[in-house]
């Protein structure tokens, strides 16, 4: 950051626009995701990939089409970044246990443990960016969002 950066962000940051929630989960949303794009470079992920990777091993066996709704993505994303996923050899594409015409994405033992290390590498980013905060505080910043998002 430059020294005029550190001068003009304070200034604007004064302003009203400053509570506007768009605007804060939108420049939250851009700092994350350039602080954890970084901590997943080391193990050839982004943010989508490494969610998509993250249900993959949830153990909750996502159809591609919950993995688009979930994700906000279109399913031609998620397509795209099964594909890459399953080239690598991390994740596998499978028939739905309930509806044969489902493809349900489940990851490989190299996809568990290629996330094994990178969600220790996505916590420790979550802990530098939100070290502002204490414990307490970042469980009501999770429990408000998780609420807002799905009531």
């Amino acid at each position: 950051m430059s020294g005029h950066d550190e001068v003009v962000i304070p200034r604007l940051a004064e302003g009203a626009v400053a509570n506007d929630i768009g605007l804060l989960l939108a420049k939250l949303r851009a700092a994350g995701s350039e602080f954890n794009n970084k901590a997943l470079a080391e193990f050839g992920l982004r943010e989508r990939s490494y969610s998509v990777l993250r249900l993959a091993c949830s153990g909750l066996e996502p159809t591609q089409r919950e993995l688009a709704d979930f994700l906000a993505l279109d399913p031609s994303q998620i397509v795209a970044l099964v594909d890459d996923l399953e080239g690598r050899g991390l994740v596998s594409r499978e028939q739905g246990r309930t509806d044969r015409r489902q493809k349900i994405v489940l990851a490989t033992p190299e996809g568990e443990r290629l996330h094994a290390t990178a969600e220790a590498a996505m916590q420790e980013c979550e802990a530098r960016q939100f070290s502002t905060l204490t414990a307490d505080e970042l469980a009501t910043v999770r429990a408000l969002l998780r609420k807002a998002l799905w009531g």
